[in-house]
C-alpha cells in the first residue's frame, strides 16, 4: 500500500498513521481506485500526507481535502 510506505519515511504517531490510512482508505473509495499499483494511488497518498500537517480534522474531511486539491473528479 503506498501511504504505508510513505508514512514509514515520516515520523507520525499511532494516531495520526491512523488517521492518514483511513483518509486513504476513503479516499480511494470515493475515486473508485481499487490497483493499489496504479500510480494515481501513489499520488493520493502523497496529497493525504501532505495536507496532513495543515488539515487536522478527521479522516472524511482529510480526504475531502485530498480530493478537492487534485481536482480528480468523484461521486
Amino acid at each position: 500500500m503506498p501511504i504505508n510506505r510513505l508514512i514509514a519515511q515520516g515520523s507520525f504517531d499511532r494516531a495520526e498513521i491512523e488517521r492518514l490510512q483511513q483518509a486513504f482508505e476513503i479516499t480511494l473509495k470515493a475515486l473508485g481506485l481499487v490497483d493499489r499499483s496504479d500510480p494515481l494511488t501513489e499520488m493520493v497518498a502523497r496529497k493525504i500526507i501532505e495536507i496532513s500537517g495543515i488539515e487536522k480534522d478527521d479522516a472524511a474531511r482529510l480526504s475531502a481535502r485530498a480530493i478537492k486539491e487534485l481536482g480528480l473528479p468523484y461521486g
